[in-house]
């Protein structure tokens, strides 16, 4: 007994310290961040190319040699101002010579018109003879297969006049051609030629510069196959360029094409191929186009844009990050743990409305300033989740 009770002591010792220690654990830690007010924004992002609306290739109508360039790249020129001259010898020695083949048969429609004139009063004469008998019946049918035949000549030659008339319109129009004017006012964005350059327009016209106006500019963007059902016309959407200090350019999407860019030289590839990043990758992309003013001349042709299609969005609204979000029953209904102040971890659900990637809006359930327990988190203390 002397043993045993000294035992018993040391054993009763052990156990009210080990409860005392319990009684003074520490309690769990939980990693939570608190409902936040923030702007969530849903949409979908893309890769696009700037491009001038509205510009103009201008070329070349007739063959020749280039011997005055008058602009360079990056001169602004006003709408009808001359840019190119082509040599125009053998324009105008065609012109020369549709002038005087003119000049001839209006000289034989002259003579041929004096013809006629004579057979005019021969056929008369002959008429008035065969009334007194004095002539043959077959000289008046003499002079009268003459007069015809003097009228039908008149009307021959009346004909080559408007043939070679007509043919000396083109020609002076082809001459006109060898002087390029400006078809639109804006800024000359690029030049293919150079002066002393023969250029042959026979089988297609040749592209000596390209004229745009870079006040307006389109965004040909790129949309992927598994978002370009959310994307569509009439929806806000806004982009940044590289180097653009996060400036943003807002416009509205204007169109969605039907088909995705066809590679150049099959069919099917008209305008679609002014992206032609598109058109090489073997991704399957749309594209969709929108317009944005460009006034102070921020934005170049071939930029590259990083382009939001804005689903939806929600300013200033109360906020919880998705990964602290359990679907409970789908739709817009979810499970997340409220941290309460004693250490404990309440399970309510709640209601959210925009959200994207990281964040969702939270309609109803929680408020700002509730610490959210991050899904998968170990808890001491469980209770329902309240409806």
């Amino acid at each position: 007994m002397r043993r045993i009770v000294p035992f018993a002591l040391v054993l009763l010792l052990v156990t009210a310290g080990a409860g005392l220690l319990w009684a003074r654990r520490p309690a769990t830690a939980f990693d939570a961040v608190p409902v936040v007010r923030s702007t969530i924004e849903s949409s979908v992002t893309a890769l696009g190319t700037l491009q001038p609306r509205r510009y103009v290739d201008v070329g070349a109508q007739v063959s020749g040699q280039i011997q005055r360039l008058l602009v360079q790249p990056g001169d602004v020129v006003a709408k009808g101002q001359l840019l190119v001259e082509i040599d125009p010898s053998v324009q105008r020695a065609t012109v020369d010579a549709g002038r005087a083949s003119l000049a001839g048969l209006r000289a034989q429609l002259a003579e041929q018109r004096a013809q006629h004139r004579l057979a005019e009063q021969q056929h008369a004469r002959q008429r008035r003879m065969a009334a007194d008998g004095a002539t043959r019946e077959e000289d008046v049918q003499g002079a009268e297969a003459a007069l015809a035949a003097a009228a039908a000549r008149i009307d021959n030659l009346g004909a080559q006049i408007a043939q070679t008339q007509a043919t000396l319109k083109a020609d002076e129009a082809r001459l006109g051609y060898t002087r390029i004017y400006a078809p639109m006012a804006g800024t000359v964005v690029s030049v293919e030629s150079r002066e002393g350059q023969t250029l042959n327009a026979t089988y297609q016209t040749p592209n000596v510069l390209r004229i745009a106006d870079l006040s307006s500019m389109t965004v040909w963007s790129e949309v992927s196959e598994a978002d370009v059902r959310r994307v569509k016309a009439g929806m806000p959407v806004y982009f940044t360029t590289l180097g653009a200090d996060q400036r943003r350019w807002h416009g509205t999407v204007r169109q969605l094409l039907p088909a995705p860019p066809t590679p150049a030289g099959k069919p099917g590839g008209g305008e679609a191929n002014a992206n032609p990043s598109a058109a090489g990758s073997k991704v399957v992309v749309y594209t969709a186009l929108f317009d944005v003013d460009n006034n102070d001349g921020a934005l170049m042709p071939q930029m590259t844009a990083q382009v939001a299609f804005v689903e939806a969005s929600a300013k200033d609204v109360p906020a919880v990050s998705v990964a602290a979000l359990v679907p409970v029953s789908g739709g817009d209904r979810f499970a997340v743990r409220v941290l309460r102040a004693d250490g404990t971890v309440e399970s309510r659900q709640v209601r959210v409305g925009v959200r994207n990637r990281l964040m969702a809006q939270v309609l109803e359930g929680v408020e700002v300033g509730d610490r959210i327990v991050a899904a998968g988190a170990d808890s001491a203390d469980r209770t329902p989740a309240q409806p």
